[in-house]
């Protein structure tokens, strides 16, 4: 759910998940502000601009953000974030018009579908995974039947970006183990359950081998450091 507040001379809008749930998948993320931003753009005629974009997940190598959005993009923060400029927001929409609102349904979902078609398969396969590895369903044949492709063609796309699907499935439980531990409102057999794991100890194990420390102590580290940048704010 996008939540704007305008309070602030910069409104930011942010990302709130429901509680309780896997974190939301990044396409989703990327797919709620390029659709508030396009309606904006094609509602006021103009090229909107947002002050600036925070996202959670590392950096991923490619400048589409950058372009779509034509703001600067801070990865790897806490939250999920658009800053906008609060002269935007006061900028009218014509009136009621029909035709606008025939051609607007259209554009949004361009812009959703522009955004899906950029993604890499690699980061496809890692959005699967999250959504459900927690149903145990996080073999190759199961990501293909969900991205409705056969499985030779899927082993053939991800060798083709020099991934290997066992890499990929890691790569999905890191970043999805570090956002569930980000929430100190589930326990880490939960997020050993969430991960897919057959228990707790595997999930250890694989964390130790991930961060070189144990999913407490980590947590703890992360949680003193929000701390400390609550504190200098």
């Amino acid at each position: 759910m996008c939540n704007a507040t305008a309070c602030s001379p910069f409104p930011p809008v942010a990302i709130e998940w429901p509680a309780g749930t896997e974190p939301e998948p990044p396409l989703s993320v990327d797919a709620s502000f390029a659709l508030l931003l396009e309606l904006g753009r094609r509602g006021t005629g103009r090229h909107l601009r947002p002050i600036s974009l925070e996202l959670r997940r590392p950096n991923s190598g490619t400048d589409r953000h950058a372009i779509f959005f034509d703001c600067p993009i801070h990865f790897g923060t806490e939250r999920d974030r658009m800053v906008l400029n609060a002269a935007d927001l006061d900028l009218p929409f014509p009136g009621h018009n029909p035709e606008l609102i025939q051609m607007l349904t259209p554009a949004l979902a361009d812009a959703v579908r522009e955004i899906e078609a950029q993604a890499t398969i690699g980061e496809q396969v890692k959005g699967t995974l999250k959504r459900t590895m927690a149903s145990g369903r996080h073999d190759v044949a199961a990501v293909a039947r969900d991205l409705g492709l056969s499985e030779r063609t899927l082993q053939r796309r991800i060798a083709a970006e020099g991934q290997t699907f066992r890499a990929l499935l890691t790569e999905a439980r890191q970043e999805l183990g570090r956002q569930l531990l980000s929430d100190l409102t589930i326990d880490v057999e939960e997020v050993a359950y969430l991960l897919g794991y057959q228990d707790a100890n595997s999930f250890y194990r694989a964390f130790r081998e991930w961060e070189n420390m144990t999913p407490g102590h980590w947590r703890r580290i992360k949680s003193l450091s929000a701390m400390t940048a609550l504190r200098r704010r």
